[in-house]
């Protein structure tokens, strides 16, 4: 009985508390509420987040498979070069004596459309994609016993020993003409002092110095600023934004025109959204310093023969985006080590033009090559 009143008490108390404090209960229906919608809003990001990084590289890949099939050239052969490798090889036109092109560093056979379409006319031009670009798949580091162990991979003395087999297996006419443009010109210098009987005329477009790289203002810009550059986009490549970025337009591909055709348009695109392709050309970048140190020791064991002739191709500057300072050294070490190396070089200067020459100035290159043509042709003809 003595319990009773504070029983009574108790429930008076707590009726009393609930006619006192009405907005504290609602107060705490709406903080419950308000839990329970942020929640829901940070699972709907989550899912969202998730969405956005499985989504675009799974769509990638999805669609790089079936475009690697759909984009292979036409006209191009792949090409089995032994040890357990496979390079695509484009061949156009006929006749002797056959042009052989080797692209810019990173960059695939496309980059040389405009030069072959037009010499084709006059002779057999072939463009390939070096190991690790374009349609030329590279092996996996332990399933190959190639030459990379002693030369290691992406260098020239590497990309030389491809290039030579890979033209034995496809059975082309010796001698040819041999061009490269940046690497590809390293390329050409090294196949030309090793296999001189097979090289009639060796041409370098923006040849790249050998000692280049010894200086500090080179390696700040090559290493700090254009390196990570590319290593972005290789990035972009494998999370499938580059794919996004170009179907919104924010990338588009570096040959277009009314005289490329949609073919070509749409490989670009596929090579831009291929993180293989994109590993490949950050490695030979990130390597081209060795690349260089290796042309230079092979020049100096085996010069070049004096049966090969040697034109050199440069422009205002070695690239136009470049600050000034940066285009007067390579220039001046352009010039030296041509001094040095080839003395009796023709050297062509095109004016307006630098290391994109390639794809914006075209015609003075297949002039000049067209020519070479004429002369070797004529020399067959005399003999």
């Amino acid at each position: 009985m003595r319990r009773r009143p504070e029983a009574q008490s108790s429930t008076a108390e707590a009726a009393g508390a609930s006619k006192k404090n009405p907005d504290q209960r609602l107060h705490g229906q709406a903080e419950a509420k308000g839990r329970l919608s942020y929640s829901s809003v940070l699972i709907n990001i989550g899912k969202c987040l998730l969405l956005i990084i499985i989504i675009p590289p799974f769509l990638n890949y999805a669609s790089l498979q079936r475009e690697g099939q759909m984009l292979l050239p036409k006209d191009g052969q792949i090409v089995d070069v032994g040890l357990g490798q496979k390079m695509l090889l484009l061949c156009k036109g006929r006749g002797s004596p056959v042009v052989i092109l080797d692209a810019p560093t990173g960059q695939s056979s496309d980059i040389w459309f405009h030069v072959q379409e037009s010499v084709s006319t006059l002779t057999t031009v072939c463009t390939y994609d070096r190991m690790g670009l374009g349609f030329s798949k590279r092996l996996m580091q332990n399933e190959t016993t190639g030459t990379e162990k002693v030369w290691g991979m992406s260098t020239t003395g590497r990309m030389v020993d491809d290039l030579y087999r890979l033209l034995e297996a496809a059975g082309i006419a010796k001698p040819f003409i041999l061009v490269g443009s940046e690497l590809g010109a390293l390329n050409g210098r090294f196949y030309s002092h090793i296999h001189d009987v097979q090289v009639s005329d060796l041409v370098l477009i923006d040849p790249i110095p050998e000692d280049v790289f010894e200086e500090d203002q080179w390696k700040e810009y090559w290493y700090g600023k254009l390196l990570p550059s590319l290593q972005a986009r290789q990035f972009s490549a494998a999370t499938g934004l580059s794919r996004m970025l170009i179907i919104l337009g924010a990338i588009e591909p570096t040959i277009k025109g009314q005289n490329v055709s949609e073919e070509v348009i749409q490989r670009q695109k596929y090579l831009l959204s291929n993180p293989a392709h994109q590993s490949s050309a950050v490695d030979e970048h990130f390597f081209l310093n060795e690349s260089a140190a290796q042309v230079r020791d092979i020049t100096k064991f085996k010069p070049l023969s004096s049966r090969t002739s040697v034109s050199v191709l440069t422009g205002d500057s070695f690239d136009e985006q470049l600050p000034e300072h940066l285009n007067q050294m390579v220039a001046k070490l352009q010039k030296r080590f041509l001094k040095e190396s080839y003395p009796s070089a023709n050297h062509i200067h095109i004016k307006g033009a630098d290391r994109r020459m390639i794809y914006k100035k075209p015609s003075a290159i297949s002039q000049h090559l067209r020519k070479l043509v004429n002369q070797r042709q004529a020399k067959q003809q005399s003999e």
